[in-house]
C-alpha cells in the first residue's frame, strides 16, 4: 500500500507506521508531501511516546527537513535524550517506506505547574478569522492535496501578492484518521506555511526552500484556528529566513521560523 485514501492526512497501519493520503501532497511537488503534516505527526509521536508524562509541555520542537518527504508509508521513532525532573529533550525521526531517514526532530519539554506564576502574555493582535474572508491558494496543478485539507483566510496579505501576510489556517481533516485533532497537531500542520504565506519573491522565477522549521510556544494551543502574522527576508547570497508570529483565537501563542534556501528556477 502506497497511500491511505482515509478523509485524514494519514491512515495509522501499526503503532508507529502511518501511510499519508493525498491530503499531505504538498504544492511543488505530486509526490512529495507538505511539511506541515509530517510535522505534526513527530510532535504526535513524542505527546505520545511510552511513558511520556503528562506534566511535561512541549514549548520548542526543532525539524531538521532532510529530504523531500515521499507520499509513501512512514515509520515514527522516539528516544528521550534527557529526562530531567523539569526538562526533557526527546529526539523523532521520520522514516521512508525505503529506509531513508526524510525528517529528524528535537523537541523540548518543560514541566507545567498550572497557576504557580504571575500569567504575562501580549493581548490581541490581529484580527480574528470570523473578521476576514475566506481565500483560496494559489493554482496548484492537481486536485486533492495539501491546499484542499486546509481553511485559509487572510487578514492581511495573500499568496498571489508578495510581501508580509497575515493568515488563518484550519484543518478540514484529522491528523490521524479515527483518532481526534491533538491541539498542537494544528499549529504544526500549519507552521510550515509561513515562508508561503509571506513570500518575497515570484515562484515562478525563484525557489525558496526551508530546509528547518523551529516552533517555540509560550502557552498550550487553544481552539480550531491558527494565525500565521510572517514576513520573509532575503540576502542577495540566496538564503532567506522566514519569521512567523503564532497566534491562536485566545490570543499570541508563539513564534516559528523557517531557514530558506534561495535560487532562480533552472
Amino acid at each position: 500500500m502506497s497511500t491511505s485514501q482515509a478523509e485524514a492526512f494519514y491512515e495509522r497501519v501499526a503503532a508507529d507506521r502511518f501511510a499519508p493520503s493525498a491530503y499531505t501532497r504538498g504544492p511543488w511537488d505530486a509526490d512529495s508531501q507538505h511539511a506541515g503534516p509530517p510535522a505534526a505527526l513527530l510532535a504526535l509521536a513524542v505527546e505520545q511516546r511510552p511513558g511520556a508524562r503528562p506534566d511535561m509541555r512541549l514549548t520548542r520542537i526543532t525539524y531538521e527537513i532532510m529530504r523531500p518527504v515521499p507520499i509513501r508509508p512512514l515509520t515514527v521513532a522516539t528516544r528521550v535524550l534527557r529526562a530531567g525532573r523539569s526538562v526533557e529533550l526527546v529526539e523523532a525521526v521520520l522514516t521512508s517506506d525505503g529506509g531513508q531517514d526524510v525528517m529528524r526532530a528535537t523537541a523540548l519539554l518543560i514541566k507545567a505547574v498550572p497557576d504557580s506564576v504571575p500569567q504575562v502574555s501580549p493581548g490581541w493582535q490581529v484580527p480574528g478569522p470570523g473578521d476576514v474572508p475566506e481565500k483560496a491558494f494559489f493554482p496548484v496543478p492537481w486536485d486533492q492535496g495539501y491546499h484542499t485539507a486546509m481553511d485559509l483566510r487572510f487578514a492581511a496579505g495573500s499568496f498571489l501578492e508578495p510581501g508580509p501576510a497575515t493568515a488563518w489556517m484550519r484543518m478540514r481533516v484529522p491528523l490521524v484518521a479515527g483518532e481526534g485533532i491533538a491541539p498542537l497537531s494544528r499549529v504544526l500542520t500549519a507552521a510550515d506555511s509561513g515562508n508561503g504565506v509571506s513570500a518575497e519573491l515570484d515562484f515562478r522565477r525563484y525557489v525558496f526552500i526551508n530546509a528547518d522549521l523551529t516552533v517555540s510556544l509560550h502557552r498550550h494551543p487553544e481552539g480550531e484556528w491558527v494565525c500565521l502574522d510572517a514576513r520573509t527576508m532575503v540576502d542577495g547570497a540566496g538564503i532567506g529566513l522566514a519569521a512567523s508570529a503564532l497566534h491562536d483565537e485566545k490570543g499570541p501563542l508563539g513564534n516559528s521560523t523557517q531557514s530558506l534556501y534561495v535560487a532562480a528556477r533552472g
